[in-house]
């Protein structure tokens, strides 16, 4: 990989991804069959909660693999009235749909701030940097919400996600939109994400200056193809603090 140092000294911000970088996901079936059985109830219907949103997730799949091959993201109401729940009245479904896929979200387990999360967020902050998120997410309420509880939307000039945007990461826009909400030149952007393909191939095609990966541990020791190489692969967040010293003035 490149030396980093000549590379985080031109950077002035640094956006960050949420799922399996800034926030983990954690099973919790108290709180997924509670998820669950709050959709079957905003949707009307009798069927086990169980069964009901089984047969969501293989809509779900549907349309991801839509959303991947497109570089697109629904927005919530198309999201349910086209692909989840097309069979039942559009009017009454999109004005659930908000709150349908934050319970969508919750089925899928409990999330919670990285080890360190916190410290870190606040410790780049403090250092001088403009700090972003870039998520791909199907909610547009979630993250801004997460962040109003934890007190962390301060520290956050630009929160861009593919919900709202509509683009989903690779596509460049994604970033591009970042990095002019921040009011930073891409090329002294930076990116931290979780995936080696998704993540490398759109940050460098935004002409983002650095881009950094933090893989899941049972990865860290795959081969890496050279198109997908990242500028600096860390094991947890914590370690960017190695990387990025206070700002000079």
């Amino acid at each position: 990989m490149t030396n980093v140092i000549p590379l985080t000294e031109n950077i002035d911000a640094i956006f960050l991804d949420v799922g399996n970088t800034l926030r983990i996901l954690l099973k919790d079936e108290a709180h997924q069959s509670a998820a669950r059985q709050k959709i079957t109830a905003l949707v009307g219907v009798d069927s086990s909660p169980e069964e009901f949103c089984a047969e969501l997730d293989k809509r779900y799949k549907i349309y991801r693999k839509w959303a991947f091959e497109n570089l697109t993201e629904a927005c919530e109401s198309e999201l349910w009235t086209r692909w989840l729940l097309p069979d039942f009245p559009e009017e009454e479904i999109s004005k659930a749909a908000g709150e349908l896929t934050f319970q969508f979200r919750q089925s899928m387990g409990r999330r919670v701030v990285a080890e360190g999360g916190r410290t870190v967020i606040e410790e780049l902050y403090n250092r001088g940097y403009i700090l972003g998120i870039i998520s791909n997410v199907i909610t547009a309420r979630e993250i801004p919400d997460w962040l109003d509880e934890d007190r962390l939307t301060r520290y956050f000039k630009a929160v861009v996600l593919s919900s709202v945007l509509g683009k989903r990461k690779p596509d460049p826009e994604i970033y591009l939109e970042a990095a002019r909400m921040a009011g930073v030149e891409p090329g002294r952007c930076v990116y931290v994400g979780d995936n080696l393909k998704r993540d490398v191939t759109g940050t460098r095609a935004a002409g983002f200056g650095m881009v950094i990966i933090m893989p899941d541990p049972e990865d860290l020791d795959a081969p890496i193809e050279e198109a997908n190489k990242p500028d600096l692969i860390i094991s947890k967040l914590r370690d960017l603090l190695d990387y990025f010293p206070e700002k000079k003035s």
